[in-house]
């Protein structure tokens, strides 16, 4: 007998053409992918900042206390009361005027969505932006960061000076302003500690774009850096001014001292 041949396994061939394909693994980050986690490590580092410094706030009955108003006797007494209330209540009065402009800001929902935008387009276009993104494209062209700088002031100062917003920030921090001398005046600072250490202060008083940089990956302000490191490390200071109270109030004290 013949011997048996072996079964037959069915076998496919491919297309000479065919080859297979191999999905990369993905081995970075995307820069679409870090700018959110970017912005809700700066928005989780903001409310961290200002808790602190509201926690070096006095408190609010001290404040209030209307056993502690008298009139000055002279101008100079006056001068002399708000610089001592201003070196006591300084986080308290930075709050004061926050919640005037805040106040002022919501009775005019228009400004304030004009402000917020404005706010946004610095955030997302600029200072939370990372160092590789590519250039911004728009309109069939792409903008250097120069240029997008350049944009970004010139729609702030059209918003700020050229609508109603402009006028409405400053009026509600002239009413901020005038209510903490008003009440620096006449409130009587014998009864303050002023000599006890202000540490909650002083480390309220941290910069806040040193958490822009570390949202964005960690990365030094240094002069070397190019023009975007150079132009933040040169608006520090106002940014500083606008997200911390006790930066605000250390200025207003010095100001007036």
């Amino acid at each position: 007998m013949a011997a048996a041949s072996p079964p037959l396994l069915p076998t496919t061939v491919l297309p000479a053409n065919t080859t297979a394909t191999v999905s990369p693994a993905p081995t970075s980050v995307s820069s679409a992918d870090a700018n959110p986690a970017a912005t809700r490590a700066f928005l989780a580092r903001l409310l961290d900042s200002v808790k602190r410094a509201l926690s070096g706030a006095r408190p609010w009955p001290e404040l209030i206390d209307r056993s502690a108003l008298s009139r000055p006797e002279s101008l100079s007494d006056a001068g002399a009361r708000l610089r001592k209330n201003l070196a006591y209540f300084r986080v308290n009065y930075a709050a004061i005027v926050a919640l005037s402009l805040a106040a002022t800001l919501l009775a005019h929902p228009f400004s304030l969505a004009a402000l917020l935008a404005l706010l946004a387009a610095w955030c997302f276009l600029y200072l939370l932006r990372p160092s590789d993104a590519p250039p911004l494209a728009a309109f069939g062209r792409t903008f250097s960061d120069r240029e997008t700088l350049g944009g970004l002031i010139v729609a702030s100062a059209f918003v700020i000076f050229l609508t109603s917003v402009g006028s409405l920030i400053f009026s509600a921090l002239a009413l901020g302003a005038a209510i903490v001398c008003a009440h620096g005046a006449f409130r009587i600072p014998e009864d303050l500690f002023l000599d006890e250490p202000d540490q909650a202060n002083g480390a309220a008083s941290v910069n806040l774009l040193s958490f822009i940089t570390s949202a964005t990956g960690g990365r030094e302000l240094v002069l070397t850096m190019g023009e975007r490191e150079r132009s933040r490390e040169l608006m520090r200071p106002w940014f500083g001014y606008i997200f911390s109270p006790s930066l605000l109030a250390n200025a207003l004290h010095k100001g007036i001292a």
